[in-house]
Formats: structure tokens, C-alpha cells, sequence
């Protein structure tokens, strides 16, 4: 059965303010897990103690493709080594690097590369999408280069469901297209407020999200993470609403 995790961007304002704080609060929640996205300075034996403490597991932490450079990867492995913490997930392409097919292609290679980097210190390697990898360059978008380039044993696919929807694909099939290299999904369901697209709680909006964690659960894919952006009221409301509604589904 998946395990359901919170990306810890849905809470970043309160985890600047008390990092192991959030921590806490969210694991009281009944999160099994956490993806981190960014630390505020927290020490990382700090972390595990608190991880630890509150049996959460880390589900993964989004790095900036910056901090794979040959003078900071060594201490970005150490850092989570020491939380636990063994997937490594860029989560952004700054816009210089994804505005043709070649780009896409040779971030496919950059990507190869860094995966079997990652490979052999022990971590996993992947990349989480937003809605500019679907553009199309004539007949395939920059996420199907991104990933038809890629070693699936290599580069991991952290599929976010929503941003896939919002640029007019089916998640379930982009699921079922990429099955080998699918890691994890981040979920956020969709709404429309004044003809606009925006998060909201899982469950609480129009996207699939049944079928989706049906076929996840199917696959036993190792993490449902939470993820959330805009709000009507607080967010740890709205993230306690969002695992309540997944808890019911994977039963």
C-alpha cells in the first residue's frame, strides 16, 4: 500500500518561522512521511533526532539543480545522509535551460549523468514537473524528451498530477506511459475560482483522483505527497483535510 506524505513547501511560511516545529505538527497529523524543501540552517543530526522522535520517514527532498555542481553535491549527500533521506529531486529549470528540444535533450544527458552520480553514492535521483515541460517542439512536449532520453534505472519521474491536468494531459495515462521511470506523485486536486485554475485539497476539487490513487495503490508506488498552494482557510486544515480524504481511499 502507498504511504502518504506531506511536501513541506504546502507549509513553507510556518517552517521558516520553526522548522522542527513542523515537523512535529505534521507527524501529529498522522503523516508517515515528509519531502523536504529546504532545511532554514536546521542541523541535519537535529532533524533525525526529531524524525526519529516522531517515526516520520523522509519521502524525499527537492534540491535546486545548482546544488549538484561539483563543489556542493559531496555535502548535499552528506546532509541527507544524515536525515535519511536517499531521493534527490530537482524541482525547477531556471527558463534559459527549457526553451528548445535541445535543452530538453541536454538536460536528458545532464540528468543521466547526475542519476548515476547519485547511483553510486547510495540516492536516487529525480525530477519533479510543472507546466512548462509540456510544451511542444513539434511532435513530442519537453517532458516526453526529458524522459524517453533518460535511463528509467537512473532518472526517477515525481509526477505532479496537477500541473500535468492544468497543461491538458491525463494523469492516469502519463502514469501508465512512464510506469518504469514513476517514482512518487505529488497531489493537489484543481478548482476554478473566476475561470482561473488553482489548488485546493485533495479530493476537493475536479481532478481524477480515485482513479489515480487506485492505480498507484495498484503499483504500490512508494509516495502519495500532499502538495498544496493556494488556500481558503488554514493550511493545516487543509493538509489534515487532504490525508483524512487519502486514508479513505487506500483503505
Amino acid at each position: 500500500m502507498c504511504k502518504i506524505a506531506l511536501q513541506l513547501w504546502t507549509l513553507n511560511n510556518m517552517a521558516e518561522k520553526d522548522f522542527l516545529g513542523t515537523l512535529r505538527r505534521v507527524a501529529d497529523l498522522g503523516y508517515e512521511g515528509v519531502e523536504f524543501a529546504g532545511f532554514f540552517e536546521a542541523p541535519a543530526m537535529a532533524v533525525k533526532k526529531m524524525m526519529e522522535e516522531k517515526k516520520l520517514t523522509a519521502a524525499g527532498s527537492h534540491v535546486p539543480l545548482s546544488e549538484f555542481a561539483p563543489d556542493r553535491i559531496e555535502s548535499v549527500f552528506r546532509y541527507h545522509e544524515q536525515i535519511g533521506n536517499r531521493l534527490l529531486v530537482v524541482p525547477w529549470l531556471p527558463q534559459g535551460m527549457r526553451t528548445t528540444a535541445d535543452d530538453f535533450k541536454r538536460l536528458a544527458e545532464t540528468f543521466n549523468q547526475l542519476g548515476q552520480q547519485c547511483k553510486e553514492a547510495g540516492f536516487m535521483f529525480a525530477y519533479h514537473n510543472h507546466d512548462f515541460e509540456f510544451q511542444k517542439f513539434g511532435g513530442l512536449t519537453g517532458f516526453d524528451i526529458l524522459f524517453t532520453e533518460t535511463d528509467p534505472q537512473l532518472v526517477k519521474m515525481e509526477l505532479d498530477i496537477y500541473w500535468a491536468e492544468y497543461s491538458g494531459f491525463n494523469a492516469v495515462q502519463l502514469m501508465k506511459k512512464y510506469r518504469d521511470s514513476l517514482i512518487a506523485l505529488h497531489l493537489k486536486d484543481m478548482k476554478r475560482v473566476n475561470g482561473k485554475a488553482v489548488s485546493t485539497e485533495v479530493g476537493a476539487g475536479s481532478l481524477d483522483i480515485p482513479a489515480i490513487v487506485a492505480l498507484a495503490n495498484e503499483w504500490n508506488l512508494s509516495w502519495l505527497i500532499v502538495e498544496q498552494e493556494e488556500f481558503d482557510y488554514d493550511p493545516m486544515r487543509s493538509v489534515h483535510q487532504s490525508l483524512a480524504y487519502l486514508q479513505g481511499k487506500l483503505k
